[in-house]
Order: C-alpha cells, then structure tokens, then sequence
C-alpha cells in the first residue's frame, strides 16, 4: 500500500525533529482512518487528523520545501487511497491545503507528480484510477489544474480503457465501464472551454475524442449490459453538447442523434466537426431514447432545448418537439425501465418550467393551451400512470401535477387569461374517482392554491369522511395528512387576508370544519386511526394554532376510555409543540388513570407523555419519576411485541432526558431558579432511578419469569445500557455516548451505583443464552458481546464451554441453537490466555494462529466426530449427537463473527482458511448423502442419487429400517400400526431435516461472504472453484431429494445467496455454475421421468426461484427471460393422448415452477414483464381435460392475481381499503386487458347447441372483482368490459351471476352508476307475464345490488339521485309478491329494496311492510305461502325478510313495527327465529336503543320455556348468545327485565347450572350457558339463594383451571365479571358471614384467571377486579375503566388486606397461590445429567410466575399477620401453617447451604443457571423462609417448640441471608433489595396506584 509506505517514511523522516510528536499524532489518526471499516470511525480519525493538521500547518511555514515535501506527500498518498469517498476526499484536501500554505508551487508539483504516475501513454486505467481522476477534477482546483494541461493524454486514456472495457466485458456488476464514463462526464463538465474546440473546431479536432464519442454511442445503444452505464453515457453525451459556442450547433448534434435510432448501423453521424460510425443495435430494447432525452433533461443548456430547429417547420425546438414526443412514446411501452421513463417526464416538466420564457419568446403562443394537444396528452399521461404500482415512479407523477398546475397558472397570468377550466377539470375527476385510489390525493393538493379551499370543500363535500377512511389505512395516510394541511393553510391564509382576526378567532374558525374530523379519529376505537391522527394531524395543528388546544381539551373531558386517550394524546402534542406541561391534581389523577388502564394504546400514550420532551437536557420532574416507578412493574409482562417495542423507545427518550440533564447539571449548565440544593436532589434522582431500573430489568431476567417478562427486561437493560455506559458502536449513526459521559459514569459509581457490568449482572445474561427461544438468546448474546468486558472471567469461560459442549450434542432443535449462541458468544468474549484453557482439540490449539481458526477447526473436528457415529448408526447419532447442533455452531462463528471475517482476509492465514472450508464443505456433502440416502434406504455418501425425493411411505419404511437397526435385529416394533410417529421416527426426521436446512443456510452464508467483490485483490480464493461446485451439488441434491417444506426453505435461502455471489462475481467460470444448474434443471423438466418431481417435492421448483432471484436486478435479468420462455413454450405443448396420471407431466410441472416465480418475493416485479403470456397460459390450462393441469393453472393464476394487484386489506364497511382501478391497471396493462376482454366475448358469445361451460370465466371474474372503479373519461379502456358483464346476468349458473355482479362494480365510474341503474331498473318485467328468463332477472337484481352497496356508502349517491331508480322499482313492486314463484328473486329484490330506504314514497314503503308482514303471518298461522309444496330458496326469502323487518324497525324506531318483530321472535318458525337472533349478534340493532330494550325483554319472557323444550343445541346458543349481547351493558338491565323474569329466575338458573354441572353440550354452548346464568344471577339472585351461588361458584372453579380448554376458562373469567361483583359487594359493606367465604373463593379464583396464558382470559378477570373498585353509583354513571391486568391483582389484593384481614381463611386462601416445589428432586435431576429426550412436557400454563407471584403476595401475607389482633383466627392459620412447612423450609435452607457453598467448581453450577424449575423453587423457598421468619417473629417466643424447627427468627433470618447471598454469588438469587425492591408489582400495597396523584 503506497500510504502506508509514505506513512512510514514520513515518521522516519521527522522522527528527530520538533515536529515529530505532532506529525506522529497525525500519522496515527490517518493510519487508523485507512485500516477502519465503519464509516463513523474514519470520520472520527480524519476529524483528529485535520485539527492537528491546523497545528501543523503553522510549524511546516517556517520550515523549507525540503522538509515540508514528505509530509506533503504522506497525505496525498492517502488522499489518492480516499477517491472512494467524497468526503474523506474533501477533508483530506482540506488537510492538504493547510499544511501547503505559502508552499502552493510543491504542492503542485507533487499533484502533478502523483497524477502524472497513474498510468503511462496509452494504458488501460484502473477502476481505482478512474475513482482517482474523477475525485481530483471534481473536489481539486490542484487536479483540474493538472488534467486541463493533460487533457490530450488523459483523453486518449480514457478512450483506451473505454474501448478495453467493451470488448471485455470484464463482469455483469462491474462498474469499471460506469467509472469510464463517468470520467468522461467530468472531463466534459469541469473542462468544457478546453473540450470545445476539440469537438467544435475544424482546427481543433480531435481523432482521439472522435473516437471516444463513437464509443459513447456505442454504450448508449446497448453494447454496455448495465441499464445505469447506459444512461450516464447519455448524460455525459449532453454535457458535450453544452461545450457547443453555438445554440444551433449544439440543437442540430443533439437533432442527429435523435434520427440515429431509424438508421443504426448504416452510415456516419456528424457531431460538430467530429464524425463517427453510427452504431449497430445489438437488441433494441427501447432504451436509447432514453438515454438521449434523459441525459438532455438532466443536463442540456436551456438555450440549446429551446433554440429553433433548422430545417424542421417554423418556431420548432428540441424541448417541446423532439423531446416530447420521445417521453411519451417510452411512458407508453411496457419495458422494464418505467422509473427511468416517469422521471424523464418529470424532469421534462422542470425544464418546461425553466424555460418558458425563452420558449414563449420563440412562439409567441401559450404552450400549453386548453385545447391544445400537448395539454391534453400531458393530462392523459399522467392520470394514465398515476397508479402505477413501480416503486419511485408515484414520486415522480406527483412532482409532475404540481409542476403542470404551476406552468398552467404562470401561462394563464402570463397571457392574462381569466378562464381556467383544467383546475375545475381536474377537480371533478378526482371527486369522481373512488377515495381507495392514492393518486387522486395530489391532483387535490395541487390545485387547492389555485381554487381556494372553500370552492374545494363546496364541490367536494365527503371530503373529510374520505380523509377518515385514508387515516385509517397505513399506505393512504400520508397523502391524506398532507390535504388536510394544505386545506388548513390555505384556509389560514384566506381567514388572516380576508379579517385579520386574532389566533382564537382563527382557532374557533378551524373548529367549526375540523373538529369533528379530529374528534371523531382520535375517539376512533380503531387504534391506527387515532395514532396516525394524533401523529400526523394533531401535533401539526398545535404548531399552526396553538389556540386550538383549548377546544381539543374541552372536547375530550370525559371519562371513557376513548377520551382518556384523546386527552393524553392532546397532552402529548402540547408538550411536544410548548415544552413544559404543568399539570395540576385533577390533571395528574385522570394521567394516573390512563397509565392504569387496560387499554395498551391508552397506557402507552400516557407512558409517552411522561418521557418526552422537545429538549433532551430537560430533567424529569419528580412526580414522572415516582409515576414511571409506579408504572414499569407492572408492564414488564405484557405480551404484545409492538408494546415491548414502544416501551423501549419511550424509556429510551426518558434515559436520554436523564442523562443529559444530569451532564449539564454536572456541567454547570444548571437551569435558571435552580439552587444547589435543588441541584444535588436531581443527580440522586437521575442515578436512583437508573439504578432502580437497572435491578428490575436483571431481577425479571430469571429462568423462572415468562417470555414476556425478560424480553421486555432485556429491552429495558439495553436501553441502559445504551444509554448509560460510555460504549461507542462505530455501525450506529446516532445514540453514541456523550464525550463527557466518563463524568457522569464516576458520579454514579462513587454514589455505590451503575455496576453495570458486575458478577450478578453477567450470570444473569449468562442464564439467558439457555433460554428456549430465539430472541431471548440472541438479545443476551448482543448485549454481552456489544457492552461487557472484552473477556470473561476464566471459570465461567471454562463451564460455558462445557455447557456449550453439552447442549450441541441435544437432540432437541431448541437447545442445540442454544448451544450454538453459546459457542459464537465464547469465541466473542474469550482471548488467546481463555482459548488455550478451553478443551479444544489438541491440534487446533496448538497450531492454528487466530481464535477464530482455532474455534472453527475444534468444532469441525465436533462434526467429523457425530458423522462417524453417524455413518454407524443413526438412531444413536440422533438422540445423542445429531449434527445440526455442530452446523449451527459454524454457522454462527463464521458467519456472525466479525473478527473471523478479518481473519480470513489476513494473507498469511489464506491457505488455513482454504484448507478447513474444503474440509467442511466435504463434511457437509457426505453428511448431505448419508442423510438424504438414510431416507432413501440407501447407506453412506457413494448412494445413487435419486431423480426424484421419496414418498413418505418410502422415508418411513427408511426410517423403520433404521430403527430396527439401531434398536437391533432382535427387537420387534409393538406399535403395529399407530397413527403416531414414536419418538426414535421423529428423532431422526429431526436430525435429517434441520441438519439438511442448517447446511443450506451455512454454505450460502459462506459464499456470500467469502466471493464479495469488496474483498481484498491480494486475498486468494478461501473457495476454490472445485470446492464451490462441490456445494452446488449439495443445493442441487437437497432440493431434488428432499420433501420437508422447512428443510427445503432454509435451504433455499442459502441457494439464493449462493447463486447471487457466484452471478456477481467477476470469474466467468463462477458465472457459469448457476447457470449449468439452470440449463440442467430446464432439460430435466422437460424429459421423461419415473417419478413425480413438483406435486411431492417442494424443492425443485424453488431451484429454478433461487437461481434467478441471484441475478443483479440492475441488469436485464436473462436467465429470468430465458426460464420463463421456456418453461411458456414447455407448458403450451399439447397433452398425449394417454398419460400416467401417477407421474407428473412436464406441463404441469412447467406450470408449477412458473407459479413459484410469480411468488417468489426476490424477482419483485420484474415478473410483471411476462405477465400477459403467462395469464394467457393460466387460462388455457383451466380448460385442460387433467385435472392436475387445471390444479396448476389456478394455483399460477391466483399467483399472478396476486402480483399484479397486491394483498389488499379490508376496512372495516367491508368494502377494500386499497387497490387498484381498473382504469389503471388496463392502462399498465393493455394485452393483458385484452386477452381478458376476448376471454369474456367467448363466454358470452350465443352459440348454436345451448350455454357451454368457460371453465375461465371464473377466474377472471374474480379478477375483475378485486379492482376499484376509475374515474369517468371519455374513451375509458373499461368501456368494452360493460357489453359483456352485463350479458353474464343471464348466466344459468348461480356462481357466475354473483361474480359477474361484483365484477361490475369497478367497470362502471361512479358518475355513471346512477344511470345504470335505472337501465337496470327498466330491464325488470313490469307484470308477470313479462319474465323472459329468471336467470337474467336475478342477475340484474344481483348487479343493482352490487352498484347500490359501494355506491351507497362511499360515492354518496344521494336519495334525489336515486329517486328515478326507485320509482322504477315501485313500478315493479309485484316482485315481491306470491305472484313471483322464484323465492331467490323474491329475496334479491328486497335486499335492493333495502339498499333504498330513503327513496321510496311513503306508500310503497308500506306495501312492503305490508306484503312482508302477510307472508310472514300466513307462515305462522300454518298455511301455504304461494305454493303446494317447499321450495328451494324459501328460507332464504323468509331470512331476508325478517332481517328487512329489524332494519326498519331500528331505522324508523316504530312501536308498531318493534312489536311486530318482538312478535315474530315469539313465533315458532326457526327460519325467522334464527335470523332475528343473527341480527341482534352482528350488532345491526345497536343504534336503536328501543328495539335492543324490547327484543331484550321477549328473550327473558321466553327463556324458561326455551331451556325447556330444548329443542335444538345451535338455536339455544344463539338465543343464549343474544341475550347476552342485550344484555352485555350493566345498565341495560331495568326494573322491568327483573320483572319479566318474576318467578322464573330461580327455574332458569336451575336449568342453567344443571346443564353446567350434568351435561356434556359442547364448549360453545356451555360458555353461553354459564354467562348468561352469571347474568341472571347478578340481577336475580337473593340472600335465600346460598346454595345457587355455591353451586354456581363451583362451576366456575371447576373451569378455570389453566387443564381446562380456552373457551370455558374465559367464560368462567366473563361470568366472573358478569356477577361476581353483584355477589361481592353487600359482603363488602355489610356483616354477611355466609357469603364471606364464597367471596374469598371468587377473589383466589380471579388470581388464578388473572396468571392465564390467554389474554382475554386475563382481561375478563380484570374486568372482575375493576367493577370491583368503583362503587354501584358510579358504575351507572361514568361506565366502568378497565385496568390493566396487574393492577387488577394488585387491587384484589388491597381489597383482601382492606375487607377480610380478619376473616381465618383469607391467609391460607393467599398460601395457596404459593406452591410447594421439590428442590432435592429438582437438583438430584440436574446432578444426575441425564440424556435428553426429544420431547419435554408443556406446562398447561406458560404465562404463570409462580416466583413473581409468591414475592407479590409476600408482603401481604405480613401485613395480615402484623394487623391481626392476638389470638386472632389468621395468627391460628399462621401457626397451623408453620407447624406443617417451617421445618421443612429450614431443611431446604441448609440443604442449599450444603450444594451452594463448595465454591465456583459445581460441575452442573451453568447447567442450573437456566434451569426454570430450580430458579423458582429457590424463589419461592426464599419467600417461605422469609415468610416464617416473620411468623416467629410476630408469634413470638411461643412457637419455638415446633418439632424440626429449632431456631428463632434472628437465627433463621441470619441463615437466609447466608443462603442468599450464596445463590447470590452462583446467580441463582437477585441482590437483595436496597431501595423500592423492584420484584415488586407497582406501588406499596394499600395505595391505588389509579387514584394516587404523586406530587
């Protein structure tokens, strides 16, 4: 490296002089900046470097050349090793230039030196030059100096290497051709005086750049393979335009270029004076225009586009007629280079605009005119792609409209033009288009500055509806936020020029159009409508009104939860917009209420309010700490990720805030009217709370605590961790630790805090890489290799290794990874002295230089050993040492481990790498062959590789044959023929599969490391060639012969990564493997074969995906062009005449490949080029006589349905939240369009011998369906669709009807339905006798219906619009009647009637009530309704009628029709009955709070008679279920409900409670059948009713337990709720010992729901506990505030200490939730180390903490015992207590004492680190101990005669904290509390955390 040789001489140099310390400083800092990787780390060095380079600069001045010369040169040898990025370039310049000052001559003459050595007279120059001469023409007045007296030279150089380049080709990736030109591009650019005689001179000419522009075109047409060569050549073409001295010389180049296309290859071109060969078009792809217009636009003179042409008609410029017309012929082709094209029209625009005055000037005339053609093609352009789904081009489309609505408004000023027609244009096209469609929402924008935003407002009145609509879907949110802020400022901007009004007046002005929008989002129960509201609407109205916050305060007062979180997000933007936010009490009280409520989104706003803040450095005050020190506790187990995730970030914002006002306290930076007092009380907050923080995140990380609880401790601790240490990450941009941080680090510690990294702490993190899940593991791992000491202590990097040695040898998947994390994190935290006591293999620890060989070598050897045993016997090998632990473990150190990476680019260590990855890589291809052939029944890596993967018969007839094998020849299987797989099956299934995946993911992780182009050009090949086509037999084996969907997809990632590296390689024979493998792959498809491939085996055609999705999506994708070419014309091949339908023919399986194509999300939408043939092809083979033909075709249309249109979601009316219009798809798509149109004339074309079946018609109907409606424009492409669609309605098939009505909707533009429908309308028959045929009047119902429903809701056709339509129908009333014999029809007109309530006269209106209600009664009176006998479709009409009369009556709120439908109710037909009831479920009546009341009340009055008759188990779960949702609301129950169940209630409840108790009805019965007893229980049940409540009680402890099914623990949980505080609260407030005991009972049962692993569960039982704590009255009045699930139980507690301290069952009710775990078995277990199976045993529930718990329910056990009077029942219990368990605590104290007290050498010490069971039973052992001290304690002396317990409470507590602090020591304990124990679950009991308003 030249620097670093001029590094060392130039530290030679001045070694002895008085410069030397500070030029060696400086030398050190470039040295670090040249061998660092992270960018964050060179600019760091090279900002040490350039300030000692001001330092240096003043002593180099007095100093001679001589002297100065070295020094001078060092830098520009590091300068020139910078040309790769620009700003270490520009910085390295800066230096330059500082230490030359009054010595500019030598600096000069050493650039010149320097640049002068690059390459000699005509030689080729490097990418690295190249890099080079660019960097010095652009960024150095020394470099453009040099080149402009070099510029012969130079030029013939670049012309050479230009020239080399081309005919090479060196690599698909390479961007040696890009660098040429973009030399070239600079030359042009920075030196264009010099360039211009060159080119424009006859005297001056060039032969050299006369050559170089020929090669120039050359890459522009096509003979460069990069798409981005290939433009830049078109920019640098430009750029030499602009040295023309001439406009018209330069206007007539650029003219001859363009003509260039229509005559390539043939003739010369002149350039100037410069003539060259027109160059042939290899492929013409579209893409020289292109270049040209793009490379124009980017860079061309304005005077040159807008000069006038010579020789074409008069005032004719480039811009406007060369230009254009080019731009829109690209926008119109489908070529894959569409944003390429949108921004060519983009920038034409820009330019337009840029040169309007000079092109009026030229033709005298407006440009663009209203009826002018270039306006109207504009316009038609960009509404025509204003959807398109290319990533980038919508960018581009929306900067065009602005650009074209400002041109249009400059001309209209300009010309003094008063008729403005385009913006009232564009306005109605975007109210016609359906809200769904994002581009309609910056055509609004755009034109709201020129319209005024009344004028938008009036012509667009659901405007702020829409807006609703786009908040609440994701990707429409910005463009709606964006209309709502130009709307508000344009209205600013009227209201201030129009009154000039004060900022209330404006604020109250906003409010009469806004706030309802506001209120109505951030009210809105959808969350991600009220956070995208509160995120991108409301912060921005505070900042532009602030006056408005009273009124959003005002509006959001009340107590529901939804205002709650209204409230606290307008608090939140005020304190984000203002800074500071006093709060007062009342303030603070509903704050605390919101950080207590069961609402995630409620607390987490509150959370955020809480640790936000403009300012960084503002402190938090002390009522946020005590608040979040409330708080944390008792979210640390909340098991939603997204919350996890949100609490980190807020915490984060609250740490930064800390620290930072902590280190400018510490500064001196204190704020103004602080004292020192104030001062010191806010650093011991500061480093208390992280201390507290700090504890409660490591206390949370035991074994013992959930999932959900150390993820989100691990969050926590990173967060402090990231915060609060001083560790830099070079990888991280932002979040580096202050410089001063080291102050505030030596503050805390002399406080006794912030011990981050201590013993306790590591063994914590250490437990926490044996944990079974993924994230847990590698979160651990991250924070121990990122923030702790380099090194572990010895002894723990000695166990670690064992264990890790251990756990790689488990057959189960879980613990093998664990092992794997283990190892990577050894290799990380271990140095030379640690890895030479490891027991690694003797050889590789003695010889091999670098750890991470070492490790490699040691864990290769690991391999080798299990594939031996392996080779042996497989049975063995998989339940004692599978390979896949070993894999991973390489995987993971080789791969993840940034030091080995380094290592392996080390030139001395090239061959050791070389020779251990051939090794492995050998390993894997016999480990690959023996397991694969092992399921094959065949033996050992020589197998015969099999066309084919087996069957799954034929792998378990493999598998038992190994089985008996392994088990021996004797043994026979006693199974027979069990269903189930034994464990030794699964065992090896197990092995084969993951160890099958992780050698996929490990050789396509190496080669995508190992054959980086970024690697060093003197490292050699770590993969040979032999060695990478060795793996690729591996891959090519794997996927052919391997039939388990998780193998093949872990496999397939590493194909794909391995196929990438070898495409983008610069070796043609790399390039070549994946491609062999294709050709191979292609024959094989097509050839005959014995097998089936695609149907059994998942992996071939994911070969094919994995090959492709390789290739550099910058390049034109042939292998993609190729495949799927093939696998068209494969697939298109006719079928034989007989096939073997056990095999697969190659169409099928072509169509099968084809599809995983279409799927696979690396090819994007590069796919999309070949859409149309392959739809064509779906189509055609849905019509095939095979059935596996027709299987594969759907599969590949659903594929490319898919594709083409995304995966819209759905809103919440049910219509698509997104999509696109069919407008704009038929636009993206025309032969697409047109192969379905012609599809759809064939299905609908008469034929001769009756309908036939269209086996696609379907399909494409469905296609259709999924699109949106356009907007109405003369000419739509749609158009042709209507002729055939409404044809369809006449369809003898049900299913095609009902799709063609759906198809229709997008077809037909909103403007346009209305009149449709009165077509269809008119189509109907007017009397009976005018039916022509059934089928065409159902299917017009069916389209009306279809029309009405989105037309209705979301186009807001009015009742006037509409009126016509109904008429018509009013004319056509008789179909209603019996007179029409066809029920469905009958139903399909009253479903439209019902689409129309509004639109009829009040006559017909009664007629249908009146034709409904005969039909009905003649139904319940018994007689015959139109026919003799039953029809098909009848139940259908009576459902339909039933339902139309439950709308009405809610929608009219009439006594007469609401009885007439509770009459109905009472009527025995079940068809009606039914429909009632799934009206009132689906919540249709919700609005209409008479019809629930009186439906509510007929259910009560039939309930006994329908528990007695019983007569079906479906009817009675809805009745039940109706009446429970009626009911669902505690104050819907009125006095008149209790009466109408008077002397039934008792009877009902009997039944209920037997049907519980006795029978078996399913769980969804039994879960409506104990609610809805629970409600009549909480409104009926009396004091005489004990014995009901009892039985009652007991059902729901029989159904809570954690063995019982979901559905019947929460209905114990509801019913719980239901009536349990009905049950509670008189025992509460008045002496009823009866009922005392049963609210203990209900109170134990609601802890143990609220420990559920369901959250709804745990969220009923907290419902439970939040009636609980409001009494009756407010129950009724504000509605209940549900609180979160801890403060639930925390609240049950308080009540148990508050109500029943004294009642003797209430301390061993407590006892119960603290379970009795065997520690001796548990450790006897660990000692014994036995082999593990592959299974272990589920808990029933893994939510539970019974350790969390039992330390919870400490402290309210001692204070029972502190309150309780002497000689009171529980002082009883407790000695009763003690007698039975004291002595036994005090064996388990002494037997810990025993195994814990030998010191560090525990040979299972590691093991037990992550151990659950053991960190539990120790938990709770540490409770008990602590618990009877207490009891001796305040029993006193009187118990010390308790046989096996011969101590007092001084001594035993003096024994538990010698236990402790020994489990202490082995991080088996946490350090004990000092301050606010943080095992706590909130604030100190007998404190309501949601009342309290800390001060």
């Amino acid at each position: 490296m030249g620097a670093e040789r001029e590094a060392r001489a130039c530290a030679a140099f001045y070694g002895s002089r008085g410069l030397a310390p500070t030029v060696l400083s400086c030398l050190r800092c470039l040295r670090h900046f040249a061998g660092s990787t992270a960018k964050r780390c060179k600019e760091k060095h090279l900002e040490e470097a350039l300030q000692l380079a001001r330092v240096l600069g003043e002593g180099l001045q007095a100093l001679g050349e001589a002297e100065a010369r070295p020094l001078l040169r060092c830098v520009l040898a590091f300068q020139m090793e910078a040309t790769s990025s620009c700003s270490s370039f520009q910085k390295l310049e800066q230096m330059v230039t500082q230490l030359a000052v009054g010595k500019e001559a030598l600096l000069a003459q050493e650039v010149d030196t320097l640049l002068t050595g690059l390459a000699l007279q005509g030689e080729v120059l490097s990418p690295e030059d190249l890099q080079s001469v660019s960097m010095f023409l652009e960024e150095s007045s020394l470099g453009r100096q040099h080149w402009r007296q070099n510029l012969a030279p130079l030029l013939q150089r670049l012309a050479s290497t230009l020239h080399w380049v081309l005919q090479g080709q060196p690599t698909p990736g390479s961007t040696w051709g890009y660098l040429v030109i973009k030399a070239c591009l600079q030359v042009f650019q920075v030196l264009p005086k010099d360039v211009a005689p060159l080119v424009w001179s006859t005297s001056g000419k060039s032969e050299t750049l006369q050559s170089l522009l020929g090669l120039l075109l050359e890459v522009a047409w096509g003979k460069a393979l990069n798409k981005d060569t290939r433009l830049l050549a078109g920019t640098a073409l430009s750029m030499l335009v602009n040295t023309a001295p001439q406009p018209q010389y330069g206007a007539s180049a650029v003219l001859t270029l363009f003509q260039l296309p229509s005559q390539a290859g043939t003739g010369e071109l002149k350039f100037g004076e410069l003539v060259v060969e027109v160059p042939p078009v290899l492929e013409p792809d579209g893409l020289e225009k292109l270049v040209l217009a793009r490379g124009l636009l980017t860079c061309c003179k304005m005077d040159i586009l807008s000069c006038q042409l010579e020789g074409l008609p008069d005032k004719a410029c480039l811009l406007l007629d060369m230009v254009f017309p080019a731009v829109c012929a690209l926008t119109r082709e489908q070529k894959d280079c569409h944003y390429y094209c949108f921004q060519a029209c983009a920038l034409w625009l820009q330019r337009l605009r840029e040169g309007l005055a000079a092109l009026w000037h030229l033709t005298g005339t407006r440009i663009l005119a209203q009826d002018s053609e270039l306006l109207q093609e504009l316009t038609q352009l960009l509404w025509n792609n204003a959807e398109t789904p290319v990533e980038g081009v919508s960018e581009f489309i929306h900067s065009s409209f602005r650009l074209l609505l400002e041109i249009y408004h400059l001309e209209c000023q300009h010309f003094q033009d008063q008729e403005r027609p385009l913006y009232q244009q564009m306005l109605q096209r975007v109210v016609s288009m359906p809200w769904q469609i994002k581009a309609r929402y910056v055509p609004l924008c755009a034109v709201v500055p020129y319209m005024g935003s009344q004028q938008v407002l009036d012509a667009y009145p659901d405007l702020p509806q829409h807006l609703l609509s786009c908040l609440s879907t994701n990707h429409l949110c910005p463009a709606a936020a964006e209309v709502y802020k130009v709307l508000v400022r344009q209205q600013c901007s009227e209201w201030r020029d129009g009154q000039r009004d004060t900022e209330v007046a404006l604020a109250e002005q906003w409010a009469l159009c806004w706030l309802p929008l506001l209120s109505q989002a951030l009210c809105s129960p959808l969350p991600i409508l009220q956070s995208n509201c509160a995120n991108h609407l409301l912060t921005w109205t505070l900042r532009q009104l602030p006056a408005t916050q009273a009124l959003l305060a005002a509006q959001f007062g009340g107590q529901d939860t939804m205002s709650l979180r209204a409230w606290v997000s307008v608090l939140k933007a005020q304190k984000s917009v203002a800074g500071a936010l006093p709060l007062g009490a009342e303030a603070l009280q509903r704050l605390s209420r919101c950080l207590g409520t069961r609402e995630e989104g409620v607390r987490l706003a509150a959370l955020g309010l809480l640790c936000c803040s403009p300012n960084t450095n503002q402190p938090l005050s002390g009522t946020e700490v005590q608040l979040l020190r409330e708080f944390l506790p008792l979210n640390l187990s909340c098991d939603s990720s997204s919350f996890r995730q949100l609490l980190q970030a807020a915490l984060r914002k609250a740490l930064v805030r800390l620290r930072d006002s902590t280190l400018a306290r510490l500064r001196g930076k204190a704020p103004r009217h602080s004292g020192l007092a104030q001062g010191a009380e806010q650093l011991a907050q500061a480093v208390g709370f992280v201390e507290w923080l700090l504890q409660l995140s490591i206390a949370s990380l035991s074994p013992g605590s959930n999932y959900q609880r150390k993820k989100t401790a691990l969050l926590l601790l990173a967060a402090v961790l990231e915060t609060c240490t001083d560790t830099w990450s070079p990888d991280r941009k932002k979040g580096q630790p202050p410089r001063t941080m080291a102050t505030l680090l030596s503050y805390a510690r002399q406080s006794g805090c912030w011990d981050f990294f201590s013993q306790p702490n590591l063994l914590a993190l250490l437990s926490c890489l044996q944990d079974s899940t993924n994230e847990i593991r590698d979160l651990a791992s991250e924070l121990l290799v990122r923030y702790f000491p380099t090194t572990f202590p010895e002894p723990i990097a000695l166990a670690l290794f064992q264990l890790a040695q251990d756990t790689l040898g488990s057959p189960r998947v879980q613990e093998a990874e664990a092992g794997a994390v283990l190892m990577k994190t050894i290799l990380q935290k271990s140095d030379s002295g640690v890895m030479k006591s490891l027991s690694l293999e003797a050889e590789a620890a003695l010889t091999l230089p670098t750890r991470g060989l070492c490790f490699a070598q040691h864990l290769l050897h690991v391999l080798q050993a299990q594939y031996k045993v392996a080779c042996q016997d497989l049975l063995r090998a998989a339940a004692t040492a599978p390979m896949h632990g070993a894999i991973t473990a390489l995987r993971r150190c080789l791969l993840q481990v940034p030091e080995v990476a380094n290592s392996m680019q080390a030139a001395d260590l090239v061959q050791s790498w070389q020779e251990l990855l051939t090794c492995l890589v050998t390993t894997v291809r016999d480990i690959t062959s023996l397991l694969l052939g092992a399921l094959q029944s065949q033996q050992g890596p020589g197998a015969d590789e099999q066309a084919a993967a087996p069957s799954f018969a034929e792998m378990g007839n493999a598998i038992g044959s190994l089985i008996m094998l392994g088990k021996g020849q004797g043994q026979e299987e006693e199974e027979g023929d069990s269903v189930l797989l034994s464990e030794e099956h699964s065992l090896i299934l197990t092995c084969c599969w993951v160890s099958v995946k992780e050698i996929g993911l490990l050789l396509g992780g190496l080669a995508e490391l190992l054959l980086s182009p970024a690697l060093p050009a003197g490292v050699g090949p770590l993969l040979p060639l032999a060695t990478l086509q060795m793996a690729t037999r591996v891959f090519q084996e794997i996927l052919l012969r391997c039939r388990h969907w998780g193998a093949v997809e872990g496999c397939s990632m590493g194909f794909t990564k391995f196929c990438a590296a070898l495409l983008n390689h610069p070796d043609p024979e790399l390039q070549a493997i994946p491609r062999a493998v294709l050709e191979q792959g292609l024959e094989a498809l097509s050839g005959p074969r014995s097998s089936s491939i695609t149907r059994r085996a998942a992996g071939f055609p994911m070969l094919f995906l994995c090959i492709i999705s390789g290739e550099a999506p910058a390049l034109a994708r042939p292998l993609l062009t190729r495949c799927i070419q093939t696998l068209l014309t494969l697939a298109a091949t006719a079928l034989p005449q007989d096939w073997d339908q056990t095999l697969d023919l190659p169409q099928v399986c072509a169509l099968h490949v084809l599809q995983t194509l279409v799927r696979g999300a690396g090819l994007g939408g590069a796919v999309l080029c070949h859409a149309t043939p392959m739809m064509a092809l779906a189509l055609r083979g849905l019509g095939s006589p095979c059935w596996a033909m027709r299987n594969a075709a759907i599969q590949l249309f659903s594929a490319l349905t898919s594709r083409l249109l995304g995966q819209p979601g759905s809103h919440k009316d049910g219509c698509p939240s997104e999509g696109l219009s069919l407008h704009a798809f038929l636009g993206q798509h025309p032969k697409l369009g047109a192969v379905l149109l012609g599809e759809l004339k064939v299905a609908t074309a008469p034929t001769s011998g009756g309908p036939r079946l269209h086996p696609a018609l379907h399909a494409i109907l469905t296609l259709l369906a999924q699109l949106q409606p356009g907007a109405d424009s003369p000419g739509s492409p749609s158009a042709p669709f209507l002729g055939p669609l409404l044809g369809l309605a006449e369809s003898p098939i049900y299913a095609v009807r009902a799709m063609a009505a759906k198809a229709l909707v997008p077809v037909v533009a909103p403007p346009q339905r209305c009149r449709l429908l009165l077509q269809l309308a008119q189509q109907l028959p007017a009397a009976p006798g005018q039916i022509r045929s059934h089928n065409a009047v159902h299917g017009h119902l069916l389209q009306m219906q279809a029309l009405l429903g989105p037309a209705t809701g979301t186009a807001g056709l009015s009742a006037e619009a509409l009126h016509p339509v109904a008429l018509q129908l009013e004319a056509r009333g008789w179909l209603l009647t019996p007179a029409q014999r066809c029920p469905l029809v009958r139903a399909a007109f009253l479903q439209v009637l019902a689409l129309l309530p509004t639109s009829f006269s009040p006559g017909f209106a009664q007629y249908i009530h009146d034709t409904i209600s005969t039909e009905l009664g003649s139904l319940l009176q018994g007689g015959k309704a139109g026919c003799a006998e039953p029809q098909v479709g009848s139940a259908i009409l009576h459902q339909t009628m039933a339902h139309f009369m439950c709308s009405e009556a809610a929608r009219l709120a009439d006594s007469e029709r609401i009885a007439a439908v509770c009459s109905l109710l009472q009527q025995p037909n079940p068809d009606i009955q039914l429909a009632i009831l799934s009206w009132v479920i689906a919540g249709e009546g919700g609005t209409c709070k008479e019809v629930e009341n009186a439906l509510g009340l007929t259910l009560l009055e039939s309930l006994q008679s329908v528990l007695q008759e019983r007569r079906d188990k479906e009817f009675l779960r809805l009745y039940l279920e109706a009446l429970l949702h009626l009911y669902r609301d505690p104050s819907s129950w009125s006095q008149e409900a209790s009466s109408k169940l008077q002397g039934s209630s008792r009877s009902c409840l009997e039944m209920l409670l037997h049907m519980v108790e006795a029978e078996c009805p399913g769980p969804d019965l039994l879960f409506q059948a104990l609610c809805a007893a629970s409600l009549l229980l909480a409104h009926q049940c009396g004091e005489e009713d004990v014995g009901l409540l009892e039985r009652w009680c007991a059902a729901l402890e029989e159904r809570s337990r954690p063995s019982c099914c979901e559905v019947l623990r929460l209905a114990a949980a509801r019913s719980l709720q239901l009536a349990g505080p009905h049950v509670l609260q008189p025992s509460l407030r008045a002496a009823r010992p009866p009922l005392a005991p049963l609210a203990l009972r209900l109170i134990n049962m609601a802890i143990h729901l609220l420990q559920d692993e369901e959250r709804e569960v745990r969220h009923e039982a907290a419902g439970f506990a939040s009636r609980l704590r409001q009494s009756p009255g407010e129950l009724l009045q504000d509605g209940c505030i549900f609180v979160q699930d801890n403060v639930g139980l925390q609240s049950l507690l308080e009540l148990l200490l508050g109500e029943f301290r004294e009642h003797p069952e209430t301390f061993n009710s407590l006892l119960q939730h603290i379970p009795i775990l065997d520690l001796r078995s548990i450790v006897e277990e660990l000692q014994a180390n036995k082999a593990a199976s592959l299974y272990k045993e589920d808990e029933p529930n893994v939510f539970a903490e019974p350790a969390v718990l039992a330390q919870q329910l400490l402290p309210v056990l001692v204070q029972l015992l502190e309150k309780a009077p002497t000689g009171s029942p529980v002082h009883a219990s407790a000695l009763q207590w003690l007698e039975a368990t004291g002595p036994g605590v005090l064996r388990d104290l002494q037997y810990c004492k025993h195994c814990w007290s030998q010191g560090t050498a525990v040979p299972w010490g590691m093991k037990a680190l992550g151990c659950a069971k053991l960190h539990t039973a120790l938990a709770v052992l540490l409770v008990r101990a602590r618990l009877v001290a207490r009891v001796l304690q305040v029993l006193g002396e009187g118990v010390t005669t308790t046989p096996g317990l011969d101590c007092g409470s001084q001594e035993l507590e003096q024994e538990l904290e010698l236990v402790q602090g020994l489990l202490v020591q082995h991080g088996l304990a946490p350090v004990p509390k000092q301050d606010n124990a943080p095992g706590e679950l909130g604030p100190l009991l007998g404190t309501d955390s949601s009342r309290h308003a800390p001060v």
